[in-house]
């Protein structure tokens, strides 16, 4: 079982997590319950791992043969670093799966020419601190920069575009980054580009300083409502059409479950929280 912690960074995903169930976040940041990868997001890390590696290649051999041949190996790599034997019920299945795979490697060429791109960075790490000691981490897919310096941040997807109506969470997780970009490089990206090879769509945004600044006051508010969160233990539990996936209803109040034990120390609400 792995050992407890206190977050003392904010991601897109744990942010995420926290505005959709407050228990989901407490689960799997704090208490870090065991959960099993499922299909589709094993899926993801394959073809991010194919599409960061082809990058690697000199850019007359990022083709679609080169990138499908990584495919073999990549998967290999991740069976061998973890148990995944529960994905599959048998050889077919897995056949299948591994097919919309291959399917997917194929729709991103059919999107963009590898070929006449020369990335600033691919699976990029950036942080930032900001000046109320937010601490703010994640991973963008690719970092593109021009001649001129304008810079395109760029995000695979396995999955299909989501209607207008039900963008903003995707939006989200791309002006987090383009707010870390502009703090510690001092450049508002031109352009964030989500790109779905589930439909062959893509989602284009373009942020304003003045957009990434009031970006960034909402962070602050919400990191200071986790935060405050983690130090008392309280997280309440929110019912969604989004339960249906979730892998920790045992624990929940809303299924009948019951969480464990607060792991970490508290404080009472309105005293002053641990540091951060």
């Amino acid at each position: 079982m792995p050992q407890a912690t206190r977050p003392t960074q904010l991601s897109p995903s744990r942010a995420a997590d926290f505005q959709q169930c407050q228990l989901l976040y407490r689960l799997r940041a704090v208490d870090r319950l065991p959960e099993p990868p499922s299909k589709a997001q094993v899926q993801g890390t394959l073809v991010h791992s194919v599409l960061e590696h082809l990058y690697e290649v000199e850019a007359g051999g990022r083709t679609p043969e080169e990138a499908l041949a990584m495919i073999e190996p990549e998967w290999a790599k991740l069976q061998a670093s973890e148990d995944l034997t529960h994905l599959f019920e048998d050889p077919d299945d897995e056949r299948t799966w591994l097919r919309n795979v291959r399917r997917l490697v194929e729709t991103y060429f059919k999107m963009e020419d590898p070929t006449r791109l020369e990335p600033h960075r691919t699976e990029c790490l950036v942080t930032a601190t900001l000046d109320d000691g937010t601490q703010l981490k994640g991973f963008i897919d690719r970092a593109d920069v021009n001649g001129d310096g304008l810079v395109r941040l760029v995000d695979y997807k396995t999955g299909r575009r989501p209607p207008d109506r039900f963008s903003d969470k995707a939006i989200f997780q791309m002006k987090f980054y383009a707010l870390v970009w502009w703090r510690t490089r001092g450049t508002v990206p031109k352009l964030l580009r989500l790109i779905y090879l589930g439909d062959a769509r893509v989602l284009d945004y373009s942020p304003t300083q003045a957009e990434l600044e009031g970006f960034e006051k909402g962070l602050k508010a919400l990191w200071a409502t986790m935060r405050e969160a983690i130090a008392t233990g309280r997280f309440r539990p929110q019912r969604s059409k989004l339960c249906g996936w979730c892998s920790f209803q045992e624990h929940c109040p809303e299924f009948g479950g019951e969480p464990p034990t607060y792991p970490l120390p508290t404080v009472l609400p309105g005293l002053e929280m641990p540091p951060t």
